[in-house]
């Protein structure tokens, strides 16, 4: 697991560049807010997070499903990741933080995921 990056993934990077398309100016893995969000607008009062499936258990998708082996070391790891990021995301809403969560598998159609940045951007 050491080599699981946890930041400037290809999906975190493919996201700054669609937000930077836009022409928003952002911040990067601000560590004085909780969960650390990829990506922060301060101005805007708004962050994404890019969560991959697979460790951020994304219901209902393929790439989430858990490994057959050594079943209860990644129950246990990947439940607890689940709690991290609803409390996380609770945390920056009761701060005024207006949240997004784009998954890795939605990723596909640039030109939806453009659509979606760009909707959640622009409302207030």
């Amino acid at each position: 697991m050491a080599r699981v990056k946890n930041k400037d993934t290809k999906p975190e990077v493919k996201v700054r560049s669609v937000v930077h398309r836009l022409g928003y100016r952002f911040r990067k893995n601000r560590t004085d807010l909780p969960g650390r969000p990829d990506i922060v607008l301060p101005r805007h009062r708004k962050v994404i997070f890019v969560h991959g499936c697979f460790w951020h258990g994304h219901p209902n998708c393929p790439r989430a499903a858990r490994p057959s082996s050594n079943e209860a070391f990644w129950r246990k790891k990947l439940n607890a990741n689940i709690v991290r990021d609803r409390k996380n995301i609770h945390l920056l809403r009761e701060q005024g933080w207006r949240v997004m969560v784009l998954w890795e598998c939605r990723m596909r159609d640039e030109k939806a995921l453009l659509n979606r940045i760009k909707t959640f951007l622009k409302e207030q």
